[in-house]
């Protein structure tokens, strides 16, 4: 009896041991496909959805747009709504115009020496009551500006909790992105070729993106600026750091020049291009990241959830353990009894690097230099930052910026601290007299085709088209490198996939043989 109780244990382990190991690949693979099917069906559906909802609100969007613009007259009176207020209201709304008018005649005429923060009640040609705020130097230049917007004015009031409550969030206003730099430069120039005025034309974009609070207030004040006989360019300049220091010296140069639309062309088409090479640097930076980060997830649900199943089976029958199973099973345990912890030691890092990065110059400069030195990695860095730099430098070249205006805006365009110091060179060497190419000369971050390409175009007096050629040409370097990084790095990273996989595949087999080995 005992005999066959010994037997039918014997035989279970046996079956155990079998089913184990042929389930083990279809266990790993199982579960990295569920994951990696849940992920990418998730983000399909995200971008699916995303993408849709902001093709339908861009036509959206620009259907109002042009509509408020060209649509018929009469077709648009049978859409206005008509506002009707209770008499109280308005005989408020006139207590409120006296008080304006006898402002505007004493003290709201006296213009301030710094921009205030001015919130005004207004009433539109339909009848509705608008409030809101606007920058200015002097309630009477408000008033100015809003009637001959066609509004009628009731009140416009400053003070310090108005500009203490207003002022961050109309002139600190975020930066215009790419996108909508492009649009705004391309619509502007259409409208000025069309024979439209410029602050009509600006009054115009106001309209286009009346949603967005923040930038309609931007096109107001560059509305007030060109009413009181402001340069474009210093209309631009006054709004803060809300457009690129780039374009508001090229303006500034086509309006001594006269070439206002040719200059917004170049511009759009200047920061189209330089858009396309930003994306083709998150392309490449994005597509390894994403593929690394899966790859670490799916090895770290095998060491937490799979290892810890063949853990018990070792335990049950007192296996002893070669030194890779070991540790791996330790790794295993110590990553399951410790995730929390390391997960927050590894958010914490990359929320001091970050930071370290934009706030610390030396911290930045050295880990620019490091990764400047990584294959592959610094040609894609190198080529980006010369083509950005040898572009711009171009398109100011062209539209007769000054030299040192051109080096100036130059430093700002790049967070490159290496590339930095080369300009701040260049400005020295053109203080001193020298030539341009020698802060360029066996430089370790320009390589030699660019330095002799921009000395030959210095010697030929050619430097700007030289520049464009250069910016050319380094594009397709990086649109190459860009193009071939995305063809090795996924075989790479699925060979270190299932090295590690493997890896760990062989480290909990190996002791089952043994233990059918003893069994037998």
């Amino acid at each position: 009896m005992e005999e066959k109780d010994k037997s039918e244990k014997k035989h279970i382990s046996i079956t155990d041991i079998f089913k184990n190991i042929l389930l083990l690949p279809f266990y790993i693979f199982s579960y990295a496909l569920i994951g990696l099917k849940a992920s990418t069906y998730d983000l399909f559906v995200y971008l699916y959805n995303f993408f849709a909802w902001r093709l339908g609100k861009g036509y959206k969007r620009t259907k109002e747009a042009y509509g408020t613009i060209y649509e018929d007259d009469d077709k648009r009176r049978k859409k206005e709504k008509v506002y009707n207020y209770s008499a109280k209201t308005l005989a408020k709304l006139e207590q409120d115009y006296k008080e304006l008018v006898r402002d505007l005649q004493t003290t709201g005429a006296t213009r301030s020496k710094e921009v205030n923060v001015y919130r005004f009640k207004v009433r539109d040609k339909n009848g509705k009551i608008i409030t809101g705020t606007m920058n200015g130097l002097s309630k009477l230049d408000i008033n100015a500006f809003l009637v001959n917007e066609g509004y009628t004015v009731y009140s416009i009031k400053t003070s310090p909790m108005i500009n203490f409550l207003y002022k961050e969030s109309s002139i600190g206003s975020p930066k215009m992105s790419t996108k909508e730099l492009i649009f705004w430069l391309t619509q502007l120039s259409t409208y000025l070729k069309a024979g439209i005025p410029l602050n009509d034309s600006v009054k115009i974009l106001s309209k286009q993106v009346s949603k967005k609070k923040s930038k309609m207030r931007v096109f107001q004040a560059i509305s007030y600026e060109l009413t009181l006989g402001a340069t474009f360019s210093t209309a631009l300049e006054k709004q803060g750091n809300i457009f690129p220091p780039l374009l508001i010296n090229m303006i500034k140069a086509a309006e001594a020049s006269g070439t206002l639309t040719d200059t917004l062309d170049d511009m759009a088409n200047y920061y189209t291009e330089v858009d396309d090479t930003r994306k083709q640097m998150k392309s490449a930076m994005t597509y390894p990241a994403i593929i690394s980060v899966f790859a670490l997830a799916v090895v770290t649900f095998i060491l937490i959830f799979i290892i810890p199943k063949f853990v018990e089976t070792y335990e049950k029958n007192d296996l002893e353990l070669n030194g890779l199973t070991a540790f791996v099973i330790n790794f295993s345990n110590f990553l399951k009894n410790n995730i929390v912890a390391i997960s927050a030691i590894i958010i914490l890092t990359i929320i001091i690097i970050i930071v370290a990065y934009k706030n610390v110059k030396p911290f930045r400069r050295n880990l620019q230099i490091l990764f400047m030195h990584i294959p592959v990695i610094k040609d894609i860095i190198i080529y980006n930052e010369l083509t950005i730099f040898t572009k711009t430098f171009a398109s100011l070249l062209r539209n007769n910026v000054f030299i040192t205006e051109s080096i100036d805006i130059l430093s700002k365009i790049t967070n490159n601290e290496i590339y930095k110091g080369i300009l701040f060179r260049t400005i020295n060497n053109i203080v001193k007299g020298e030539k341009i190419s020698e802060a360029f000369k066996d430089h370790w971050a320009v390589p030699d085709v660019a330095y002799f390409m921009i000395v030959t175009g210095e010697s030929t007096g050619e430097l700007d088209e030289m520049m464009q050629k250069v910016s050319e040409y380094y594009q397709g370097l990086h649109r190459n490198v860009v193009n071939n990084l995305k063809s090795f790095i996924e075989p790479i990273l699925i060979s270190v996939l299932a090295l590690v996989v493997g890896g760990i595949i062989i480290a909990v087999v190996v002791p089952m043989f043994g233990m059918y080995e003893d069994i037998m």
